[in-house]
């Protein structure tokens, strides 16, 4: 079985969702055949590597693509991107995709740097990233940086209406797709801005040609609202554990944007509990016991009032 994120990412401009300034950059640098080094940032899922790749299958190129957070160290830049971006090429351009550049160690972003400007001449470099703080400043400033922003909802919603329709031939959106709609709308308000989690989903939820959502998928979205309803009446620390423990999640990421959204609601010292929110967002991606690290978050959101 096909993984539909694979199957239905966009192959031409045209079919990118999205981004609309970035798109005319990105057709304008197409028409040339030839790019500058590039560097996309944003949230998870919202299509830095669909674009990167869109690019590289657009141009007239050697292409080596690399997954940072599989190979971080600085041998990566020695063994497998300076023997490439070194060689001969009968194509236009070598084009190197690093995707997940912040988890390269800060050793390997410094020989990279240097990398960029000695094959200046023959290769183009373009690094994706989820937190573009990661990346040293030397190497920002070598790239053409571009946050990508998610598509709105509605656009989101049309994709997978369309998917649906090629899949299971369901008119999705029409006047008998009404409770079609009703299921996928709360997948996506739940895993939004995360397009590839939400088409994920939903495919998982594909039971005999029917949507069958099943209802763990969304606790996420539930749990947020009563985290944030414990704050507010400043239950004990051991009941906001049992709310996470019984909610049966293992993912929080949607949870920091739900407390950052309604901060005002549960403390008075906004400006604390926002840099609290931010510093375990941060440590977030690095542990491996999720729930750890959410209860500590909780727990200094608790003492400030």
């Amino acid at each position: 079985m096909e993984l539909w994120v694979e199957k239905y990412r966009p192959q031409v401009l045209e079919d990118y969702v999205g981004n609309e300034v970035i798109k005319n950059k990105i057709a304008d640098y197409l028409k040339q055949g030839s790019i500058q080094n590039l560097l996309f940032h944003g949230v998870a899922g919202t299509g830095k590597t669909t674009l990167a790749k869109l690019i590289a299958k657009n141009l007239n190129c050697d292409l080596l693509y690399l997954n940072a957070s599989d190979e971080r160290g600085i041998d990566t830049i020695r063994e497998k991107i300076i023997p490439f971006a070194s060689s001969m090429s009968f194509n236009d351009v070598k084009i190197v995709i690093l995707d997940e550049a912040d988890y390269l160690t800060p050793q390997a972003q410094a020989t990279l740097r240097n990398t960029i400007e000695s094959c200046s001449k023959t290769t183009r470099f373009i690094l994706t990233c989820n937190y573009l703080e990661r990346i040293i400043s030397p190497l920002q400033s070598r790239c053409q940086t571009f946050e990508i922003t998610p598509p709105s909802k509605g656009e989101v919603l049309f994709k997978v209406r369309q998917i649906l329709e090629n899949e299971l031939g369901i008119a999705y959106g029409s006047k008998n797709g009404v409770e079609e709609d009703n299921d996928i709308v709360p997948v996506i308000n739940t895993h939004y801005p995360d397009i590839r989690k939400i088409i994920n989903t939903i495919q998982g939820s594909i039971v005999d040609g029917q949507i069958k959502i099943d209802d763990n998928s969304l606790k996420n979205t539930q749990l947020g609202d009563q985290i944030v309803e414990a704050l507010e009446k400043k239950l004990k620390l051991s009941v906001i554990r049992q709310m996470l423990a019984d909610s049966g999640a293992r993912e929080f990421d949607g949870l920091f944007k739900v407390l950052y959204d309604n901060v005002s609601k549960y403390t008075n010292r906004e400006g604390e509990a926002i840099l609290i929110i931010a510093k375990y967002q941060y440590e977030y991606t690095f542990v491996l016991e999720k729930e750890i690290c959410i209860a500590a978050m909780l727990n200094k959101l608790l003492e400030i009032w």
